[in-house]
């Protein structure tokens, strides 16, 4: 007799696989029982190990913006030593709202550049538990604001945003546009690109329980990271999909298809699209959480990168073009 749905195992990559049972062959504490400054130590050593190198780049310069508790740090990467006005990356980092900085994720952020042929600003946005929500939302939203304002510091005239992150990174994507949406920036948000997003962190879903032990995220660390983070999860800014979602920008939503928060961003994108927000939505089937910083221990997630950056530049685009339209019929 033939087993039911349930019993039919997900599809795992030769690589990911590999992956996978060195990471759970590892001896030593995980992330969640060595505290926070423990957990960043680690999160930081496994980037070399883990992610390609950051590449040929013109520039990357560290900026400092003004925030709402002091300044944040900033860098900025761009494949061109200049250009002239268009749009700009503002991209928040992944790491559960405790760990991440902007090495952990600085080689992406150099190939965001190149494949998209725009600046990139990282955003070292205040990190839990030290400083609990909504500290890095609050962040998050003045960043993106000082980036639509052009300041001399960036040396680059912005006319768009386009707000990307992974994992709580993408969360604060959602937030930020949410933000912007509620109270404009001097430029618009012409596309919202977050990857593998916590969309709702109160929320129950299968995914969480399916992939929950045994694939890179657990279960255990993304309620460590929760605790720390201490967000009202009834707000739009502590879990987004609780927002009315009419009125944001154009998507493009990628998530994996063994990551215990897929089921959120697929979530996600389902309100998006009843809210009637145009939306691209990828799955990379295969693959974990955590994929567009594990490009030398997966080596297909280059893929996956380069699958996800083309439908963000085709988003761009697309979104750029209306705009130049509906001006000339203005």
């Amino acid at each position: 007799m033939a087993g039911s749905q349930a019993d039919v195992q997900p599809y795992v990559r030769p690589d990911v696989r590999g992956f996978l049972d060195y990471l759970n062959a590892l001896p030593g504490p995980k992330t969640h029982e060595v505290g926070a400054a423990g957990a960043r130590a680690m999160y930081r050593a496994m980037k070399d190990v883990a992610d390609l190198p950051l590449g040929e780049l013109a520039t990357i310069s560290d900026l400092s913006i003004p925030g709402p508790a002091g300044a944040i740090p900033a860098r900025l990467f761009d494949h061109r030593p200049a250009r002239p006005p268009g749009p700009a990356v503002v991209f928040f980092h992944g790491g559960g709202f405790v760990i991440g900085d902007l090495d952990t994720h600085a080689g992406f952020c150099a190939e965001a550049s190149r494949q998209l042929d725009l600046p990139v600003i990282a955003v070292d946005y205040r990190l839990s538990p030290e400083a609990k929500w909504p500290a890095a939302p609050d962040d998050a939203e003045a960043a993106a604001r000082w980036v639509a304002d052009s300041p001399a510091e960036l040396g680059r005239k912005v006319t768009g945003l386009v707000l990307m992150g992974d994992s709580a990174g993408g969360t604060l994507t959602i937030v930020a546009a949410l933000d912007l949406r509620d109270r404009p920036a001097a430029v618009p948000v012409l596309v919202q690109a977050p990857i593998y997003p916590a969309a709702d962190l109160g929320g129950d879903y299968p995914s969480y329980e399916q992939f929950g032990t045994g694939h890179l995220l657990t279960a255990e660390s993304m309620d460590w990271f929760a605790d720390c983070y201490a967000a009202d999860l009834q707000h739009q800014r502590g879990s987004p999909l609780n927002a009315d979602l009419a009125g944001m920008p154009p998507a493009v939503i990628v998530t994996a298809s063994l990551d215990p928060i897929r089921d959120q961003g697929r979530a996600y994108a389902g309100a998006l699209i009843a809210a009637g927000v145009p939306v691209t939505y990828r799955e990379a089937v295969g693959t974990v959480h955590g994929f567009i910083t594990l490009r030398r221990a997966i080596p297909s997630a280059a893929g996956d990168v380069a699958g996800y950056l083309a439908a963000v530049r085709a988003a761009v685009t697309e979104v750029e073009g209306a705009r130049v339209m509906a001006q000339a019929a203005g």
